[in-house]
Protein backbone atom coordinates (compact mmCIF):
# COMPACT_ATOMS: atom_id res chain seq x y z
CA UNK A 1 0.00 0.00 0.00
CA UNK A 2 1.00 3.79 -0.92
CA UNK A 3 -0.21 6.82 0.88
CA UNK A 4 0.23 9.81 -1.40
CA UNK A 5 -3.42 11.09 0.64
CA UNK A 6 -3.31 12.88 3.70
CA UNK A 7 -1.86 10.49 6.24
CA UNK A 8 -4.23 11.87 9.05
CA UNK A 9 -7.46 11.70 7.60
CA UNK A 10 -9.90 9.07 8.71
CA UNK A 11 -10.92 6.03 6.75
CA UNK A 12 -14.26 6.56 6.23
CA UNK A 13 -14.82 5.04 2.49
CA UNK A 14 -13.51 1.78 0.77
CA UNK A 15 -14.04 1.72 -2.50
CA UNK A 16 -13.73 -2.20 -4.53
CA UNK A 17 -12.68 -3.38 -7.63
CA UNK A 18 -14.60 -5.78 -9.01
CA UNK A 19 -13.12 -8.76 -11.18
CA UNK A 20 -10.35 -10.17 -9.30
CA UNK A 21 -11.18 -8.31 -5.78
CA UNK A 22 -15.28 -9.17 -5.45
CA UNK A 23 -15.76 -11.21 -8.16
CA UNK A 24 -13.60 -13.65 -10.28
CA UNK A 25 -12.49 -13.16 -14.02
CA UNK A 26 -10.91 -16.08 -15.57
CA UNK A 27 -11.37 -16.52 -19.39
CA UNK A 28 -9.76 -19.94 -19.38
CA UNK A 29 -12.02 -20.56 -17.06
CA UNK A 30 -15.31 -19.03 -18.63
CA UNK A 31 -14.52 -20.91 -22.10
CA UNK A 32 -14.10 -24.42 -20.42
CA UNK A 33 -17.65 -24.19 -19.51
CA UNK A 34 -18.58 -24.01 -23.27
CA UNK A 35 -16.59 -26.54 -24.86
CA UNK A 36 -15.51 -30.17 -24.35
CA UNK A 37 -11.61 -29.67 -25.09
CA UNK A 38 -9.05 -27.85 -23.77
CA UNK A 39 -7.96 -26.63 -27.76
CA UNK A 40 -11.52 -25.41 -28.43
CA UNK A 41 -11.89 -23.82 -24.65
CA UNK A 42 -8.54 -21.59 -25.88
CA UNK A 43 -9.63 -20.73 -29.33
CA UNK A 44 -12.71 -19.45 -27.66
CA UNK A 45 -10.67 -17.62 -24.86
CA UNK A 46 -8.25 -16.08 -27.47
CA UNK A 47 -10.98 -15.24 -29.84
CA UNK A 48 -13.36 -13.43 -27.00
CA UNK A 49 -12.06 -12.69 -23.79
CA UNK A 50 -8.08 -12.39 -24.74
CA UNK A 51 -8.60 -10.06 -27.70
CA UNK A 52 -7.53 -6.04 -27.07
CA UNK A 53 -11.26 -5.24 -28.57
CA UNK A 54 -12.15 -5.91 -24.57
CA UNK A 55 -10.66 -2.81 -23.52
CA UNK A 56 -12.77 -1.17 -26.04
CA UNK A 57 -15.71 -3.08 -24.35
CA UNK A 58 -14.94 -1.84 -21.28
CA UNK A 59 -14.16 1.61 -22.11
CA UNK A 60 -17.49 1.74 -23.83
CA UNK A 61 -16.48 2.42 -27.40
CA UNK A 62 -18.17 -0.29 -28.14
CA UNK A 63 -20.76 -2.86 -27.63
CA UNK A 64 -21.48 -6.28 -27.19
CA UNK A 65 -22.61 -7.25 -30.92
CA UNK A 66 -19.34 -5.63 -32.27
CA UNK A 67 -17.10 -7.45 -30.01
CA UNK A 68 -19.10 -11.16 -30.53
CA UNK A 69 -18.47 -9.92 -34.41
CA UNK A 70 -15.08 -9.29 -33.76
CA UNK A 71 -14.73 -12.81 -32.30
CA UNK A 72 -16.51 -14.45 -35.09
CA UNK A 73 -14.16 -13.21 -37.36
CA UNK A 74 -10.98 -15.13 -35.28
CA UNK A 75 -12.32 -18.05 -34.91
CA UNK A 76 -13.43 -21.11 -36.87
CA UNK A 77 -17.16 -21.04 -37.91
CA UNK A 78 -17.76 -24.39 -36.01
CA UNK A 79 -17.36 -22.86 -32.87
CA UNK A 80 -19.44 -19.92 -33.31
CA UNK A 81 -22.36 -21.82 -31.97
CA UNK A 82 -20.30 -22.02 -28.47
CA UNK A 83 -19.18 -18.48 -28.98
CA UNK A 84 -22.52 -17.49 -28.78
CA UNK A 85 -23.64 -19.37 -25.73
CA UNK A 86 -20.49 -17.93 -23.80
CA UNK A 87 -21.15 -14.54 -25.28
CA UNK A 88 -24.44 -15.19 -23.30
CA UNK A 89 -23.42 -16.88 -20.24
CA UNK A 90 -20.01 -16.49 -19.32
CA UNK A 91 -21.06 -14.17 -16.40
CA UNK A 92 -23.03 -17.29 -14.77
CA UNK A 93 -19.53 -18.33 -14.08
CA UNK A 94 -18.03 -15.24 -12.44
CA UNK A 95 -17.98 -16.29 -8.63
CA UNK A 96 -17.97 -14.11 -5.36
CA UNK A 97 -14.14 -13.80 -3.66
CA UNK A 98 -16.35 -15.12 -0.56
CA UNK A 99 -13.34 -13.59 1.75
CA UNK A 100 -13.55 -10.18 0.67
CA UNK A 101 -17.38 -9.59 0.20
CA UNK A 102 -17.30 -10.89 3.93
CA UNK A 103 -14.94 -8.14 4.97
CA UNK A 104 -16.85 -5.76 2.84
CA UNK A 105 -20.03 -6.56 4.89
CA UNK A 106 -18.04 -6.70 8.21
CA UNK A 107 -16.63 -3.06 7.24
CA UNK A 108 -20.39 -1.83 6.32
CA UNK A 109 -21.83 -3.12 9.54
CA UNK A 110 -19.00 -1.15 11.49
CA UNK A 111 -20.33 2.16 9.33
CA UNK A 112 -17.73 2.37 6.58
CA UNK A 113 -19.33 3.17 3.41
CA UNK A 114 -18.52 0.85 0.33
CA UNK A 115 -17.88 2.07 -3.52
CA UNK A 116 -17.28 0.12 -6.51
CA UNK A 117 -15.57 1.50 -9.27
CA UNK A 118 -14.66 -0.76 -11.98
CA UNK A 119 -13.37 -1.50 -15.55
CA UNK A 120 -16.16 -3.38 -17.16
CA UNK A 121 -18.82 -3.59 -19.47
CA UNK A 122 -21.90 -2.18 -19.62
CA UNK A 123 -23.53 -5.80 -18.45
CA UNK A 124 -21.87 -5.80 -15.69
CA UNK A 125 -24.74 -6.02 -13.30
CA UNK A 126 -24.84 -9.85 -14.96
CA UNK A 127 -22.01 -10.26 -12.19
CA UNK A 128 -22.71 -8.08 -9.83
CA UNK A 129 -26.54 -9.55 -8.86
CA UNK A 130 -24.47 -12.44 -8.03
CA UNK A 131 -22.29 -10.39 -5.81
CA UNK A 132 -23.14 -10.86 -2.43
CA UNK A 133 -21.00 -6.98 -0.91
CA UNK A 134 -22.88 -4.94 -3.43
CA UNK A 135 -26.40 -4.11 -1.99
CA UNK A 136 -24.85 -3.10 0.74
CA UNK A 137 -22.71 -0.04 -1.37
CA UNK A 138 -23.71 3.22 -1.55
CA UNK A 139 -22.43 3.54 -5.58
CA UNK A 140 -20.70 2.88 -8.09
CA UNK A 141 -18.47 4.18 -11.29
CA UNK A 142 -18.34 1.99 -14.41
CA UNK A 143 -16.12 2.60 -17.00
CA UNK A 144 -18.47 1.28 -20.39
CA UNK A 145 -20.95 3.75 -18.52
CA UNK A 146 -18.45 6.63 -18.47
CA UNK A 147 -16.10 6.39 -20.98
CA UNK A 148 -13.14 6.92 -18.68
CA UNK A 149 -10.84 3.86 -18.09
CA UNK A 150 -8.98 3.66 -14.57
CA UNK A 151 -5.97 4.43 -14.11
CA UNK A 152 -7.07 7.84 -15.48
CA UNK A 153 -7.27 9.90 -12.23
CA UNK A 154 -10.04 11.46 -13.88
CA UNK A 155 -12.53 8.37 -13.05
CA UNK A 156 -11.67 8.50 -9.20
CA UNK A 157 -12.10 12.23 -9.08
CA UNK A 158 -15.70 11.44 -10.94
CA UNK A 159 -16.15 9.11 -8.31
CA UNK A 160 -15.98 11.60 -5.46
CA UNK A 161 -17.52 14.20 -6.84
CA UNK A 162 -20.46 12.01 -7.47
CA UNK A 163 -21.07 10.85 -4.18
CA UNK A 164 -19.60 13.81 -1.99
CA UNK A 165 -16.23 12.20 -1.09
CA UNK A 166 -13.04 13.85 -0.09
CA UNK A 167 -10.54 11.16 -1.15
CA UNK A 168 -8.13 11.74 1.49
CA UNK A 169 -10.67 9.54 3.28
CA UNK A 170 -10.76 6.51 0.64
CA UNK A 171 -9.30 3.31 0.60
CA UNK A 172 -8.92 2.34 -3.31
CA UNK A 173 -9.28 -1.98 -3.46
CA UNK A 174 -7.62 -3.18 -6.98
CA UNK A 175 -5.25 -5.97 -8.34
CA UNK A 176 -4.21 -3.94 -10.85
CA UNK A 177 -0.86 -1.66 -9.74
CA UNK A 178 -1.35 0.71 -11.66
CA UNK A 179 -4.96 1.25 -10.85
CA UNK A 180 -4.29 1.52 -7.25
CA UNK A 181 -1.32 4.32 -8.44
CA UNK A 182 -4.30 6.06 -10.69
CA UNK A 183 -6.46 6.15 -7.52
CA UNK A 184 -2.93 7.88 -5.47
CA UNK A 185 -2.86 10.34 -7.58
CA UNK A 186 -6.58 11.39 -7.23
CA UNK A 187 -5.59 12.03 -3.54
CA UNK A 188 -6.65 8.17 -2.35
CA UNK A 189 -5.09 5.54 -0.32
CA UNK A 190 -4.73 2.30 -2.28
CA UNK A 191 -4.39 -1.69 -1.46
CA UNK A 192 -3.29 -3.96 -4.20
CA UNK A 193 -5.01 -6.88 -3.83
CA UNK A 194 -3.24 -10.06 -4.65
CA UNK A 195 -5.98 -12.59 -2.80
CA UNK A 196 -4.47 -12.27 0.72
CA UNK A 197 -8.07 -10.76 2.39
CA UNK A 198 -6.39 -11.29 5.83
CA UNK A 199 -3.45 -8.59 4.57
CA UNK A 200 -6.39 -6.90 3.18
CA UNK A 201 -8.47 -6.76 6.44
CA UNK A 202 -5.32 -5.74 8.68
CA UNK A 203 -4.34 -2.87 5.99
CA UNK A 204 -7.78 -1.50 6.80
CA UNK A 205 -7.85 -2.14 10.58
CA UNK A 206 -4.42 -0.15 10.69
CA UNK A 207 -5.48 3.10 8.94
CA UNK A 208 -8.66 2.68 11.41
CA UNK A 209 -6.75 3.00 13.96
CA UNK A 210 -4.20 5.45 13.16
Amino acid sequence: MTDTANRTAPLKNVVFDMGGVLMTFNGPHFARQFSDNEQDAAALQAAYFGRGEWALLDAGAIGYPTMLRIAEAHLDALLHPNLHEMATGWTRYSEPIAEVNELAMRLAARGLDLYLLSNAGTHIDEQLNHCPAYPLMKGRVVSAEEHLMKPDPAIYELLCERYGLDPATCLFVDDNPDNCTGAEVAGMRSFRFTGDAVALERAIEGLLTT
